[in-house]
This record gives C-alpha cells, structure tokens and sequence, in this order.
C-alpha cells in the first residue's frame, strides 16, 4: 500500500506518437501521494496527451507509466480505472440527456466497495449542494460550472486514488473558476491525490505542490509549485508577466 509522500505514479521517459506525429518526448515526472502536481503549458504542449497516456486512451511508443508499482502502459482504458485511476475529462464529457442522479450511477460502475454507493453519493452531493437539488434534471440543462462539478463528482464515484483533471476552469466565468479551484483543493485537503492539467498557470501553481511545465510535448522544468511561482522565466513566459 502507498503512503502518504510516496511515490504513486510515475513517468518513465514516455513517448507517443498520434500517426507519425510526436506528441509527447521522452517525458518523466512523478507523483507522490497526496499532492496536487499540475501540468502547465500553452495549447499543444501535451497537457493532454499525458492525461489520455495514463487513462489508456493513447497507447505510448515507448517508455513506462508505472502506478502503485505496476506498468499500466497500454493496458485497456477500463483496467484503469478498475485500478482507482480515474480522469474528469476535458470538456466534462458527461452525458447530456441523463439526469445528474444517473450520471453518477455510471461514475460508480468500476468502484471497488460497492457498499459505499449511497455514502459515495451522499459526499457528492455534500461537496456540491447544486448537484443534489438538480438531482433528477438532465445534465443538458445545466449551466458550465455545474457541469464541470458533475464531472468531478462521476469521476469520484469510482473512489479513485488518483484523480485526473483535464482543464477544469475551461470556459468558466471567474469566480466559478474560484470555486473549482477552491473544490479541488478541498478534495485534495481529504487525502485524495490529484494530478491537474491547467491553463491557467497561475492559479493552479497556487495551489499544488509541485510543477511540470510542458512545452511541445516535452519538459521545460519542473519542481516545488512555489519555486516556480518564482521563477522570473516562468512568470514572464507561462503567467504573462
């Protein structure tokens, strides 16, 4: 079993190719339980790619991707999650003609205690009280910044060990973002292990703990979130100072 501070996840000089495209070169980085560790970079930097390496969605050419001491490198997207590895996707990917209540029901498909349901749902709604007075609306029907709770909120279900987060802030009003932010460190505050891709360098530097800054799918630096923070370079070419 992990323990708190160490190492859960870990990229081991990972490459992938869409086509004859290179997406990702040579990429190592760790995650050790417990942290928030954000991945920052422009459009393009393999933000993404990564996410989508380790959900089994993209299979890499090369390199290991080891969780909890096991290779899931190119092992099916649904052994992933049966693992507790689980991604609230960029977009929120939800599934707009069911309801909240039914949206979560697939979240908790690949949980390991299916005892835990109702008290899995009950912490959803307890976490975002808008999702439990829209419990029986469609999904459709709400508005960005709900959908991007729901998805958080699936994604929980599945009582992973590792969550996954893919652009949570993407086309929010500010001070939704404040409250996404504000969710996933009170989440993280649990004891849940988060890995957050972001654009929003700044804020999402703010609150991990450590950071791997991307740039065309490979690693310009990484290290301490606060070390970055002041990093003149980084702050001029990733936070617009």
């Amino acid at each position: 079993m992990t323990k708190q501070g160490e190492t859960i996840l870990k990229f081991e000089n990972v490459s992938v190719y869409y086509g004859i495209i290179q997406a990702m070169h040579k990429m190592s980085f760790e995650v050790k339980k417990g942290q928030i560790v954000t991945l920052v970079g422009a459009n393009g930097a393999g933000k993404s790619t990564t996410l989508r390496a380790i959900s089994g969605l993209v299979k890499p050419k090369e390199g290991s991707i080891i969780f909890k001491g096991e290779n899931i490198a190119g092992m099916p997207a649904h052994e992933i999650v049966k693992r507790r590895l689980c991604q609230a996707p960029e977009g929120r990917g939800i599934f707009l003609n069911l309801s909240v209540e039914e949206n979560l029901d697939l979240g908790a498909w690949a949980a390991p205690d299916k005892n835990s349901y109702q008290k899995n749902m009950d912490l959803g709604f307890e976490m975002f009280p808008r999702l439990k007075e829209r419990r029986k609306q469609n999904a459709g029907t709400l508005s960005g910044g709900e959908q991007q709770m729901l998805a958080i909120a699936r994604a929980l279900m599945s009582q992973p060990e590792v969550l996954l987060l893919d652009e949570p802030s993407l086309g929010l009003a500010p001070q939704i973002i404040e409250k996404i932010f504000e969710i996933i460190t009170s989440i993280n505050k649990s004891g849940m292990t988060i890995l957050l891709v972001e654009q929003n360098a700044l804020q999402a530097l703010e609150i991990a703990d450590y950071g791997v800054v991307l740039e065309t799918g490979t690693i310009k630096t990484q290290g301490p979130a606060r070390e970055l923070l002041k990093s003149d370079e980084i702050r001029k070419a990733y936070l617009g100072e």
